[in-house]
């Protein structure tokens, strides 16, 4: 699971006039601490003490966040045929756990299948081609990047590499957090997400990088100069991520995805990032490690 930490430049529906360059928190701070201090066990006692609950608790973060997908999507006029992704969804985890990356290719292109089939039966014969291509993006986009975290889990030491797929994007969130409350005047992207600026980039680079090499310094125990690479690089990502589901989420005219979690928004709203960062890590560590 992604983003345990605060939200940063917490984003907004519309942007409001007239509001000075620099922002302050725009959430209920100490729920989000809360919140993500709680998250943050759950995942640790998951991973550590209890390891074979694993793929479960991922599915049921997937399942709860592709719900929340398919209803803002339904609100914005595109209707996901909802049933057969979350049999999809259950289909790729297991899929993914049992017979590994082939599995996962192989569990999404059979969901894709029955999902246009499935569609197709409802319209009968006639395919709303927006409709279906909702319905390959929300596979693609939560599903199949979110089934790399179970790629990572079954790597050695597979437990640390999860937690270092979740740590950068904490990181990124919190070090982007401080530094652009403290010093952001320039906006990242005003017409997408208004609250973020290139300070909290700058902080998230820097705070994201340590905990990259860190990390894998003295928790992996590889070279200390692929942190130089696979943070930035994640920051990166986990930054995309969130501008993506901002953009989205501008689009439907929401501001989160769900309220299921106090201060966070939705699991869709915490886990965005991680859904870029899980096969990122996955992809770095096959390349450097």
């Amino acid at each position: 699971m992604s983003g345990v930490g605060s939200r940063p430049d917490a984003d907004e529906a519309t942007p409001r006039r007239g509001r000075p360059a620099r922002r302050g928190p725009g959430r209920d701070l100490r729920a989000a601490i809360l919140v993500g201090l709680g998250l943050g066990a759950l995942l640790l006692i998951v991973l550590f003490l209890i390891p074979v609950v694993f793929p479960a608790f991922i599915a049921l973060a997937l399942v709860l966040a592709v719900l929340e997908l398919t209803r803002a999507l339904a609100a914005g006029g595109l209707r996901v045929p909802v049933m057969p992704v979350l049999v999809g969804v259950i289909g790729m985890v297991v899929s993914t756990t049992v017979f590994h990356l082939d599995g996962l290719v192989i569990a999404t292109a059979v969901a894709v299948c029955v999902m246009i089939l499935w569609r197709v039966t409802e319209s009968l014969g006639t395919v709303a081609l927006r409709d279906v291509a909702a319905g390959v993006f929300t596979i693609a986009w939560v599903p199949f990047l979110g089934s790399f975290s179970l790629l990572l889990f079954d790597r050695a030491d597979g437990a640390v590499l999860v937690l270092l797929a979740i740590l950068v994007p904490v990181a990124n969130d919190v070090g982007g957090y401080a530094a652009g409350v403290l010093f952001g005047s320039h906006p990242m992207a005003p017409s997408i997400s208004p609250k973020k600026s290139w300070e909290g980039f700058v902080g998230s680079l820097v705070l994201g990088t340590a905990a990259a090499v860190g990390f894998l310094s003295l928790a992996v125990s590889a070279p200390w100069w692929a942190g130089l690479v696979i943070g930035p690089v994640l920051v990166l990502v986990s930054t995309c991520g969130d501008l993506a589901e901002s953009l989205l989420k501008r689009d439907l005219g929401i501001k989160d995805m769900g309220t299921l979690l106090p201060g966070h928004g939705g699991v869709l709203d915490r886990i965005d990032s991680i859904l870029l960062a899980a096969p990122a890590t996955f992809i770095l560590l096959e390349v450097l490690v």
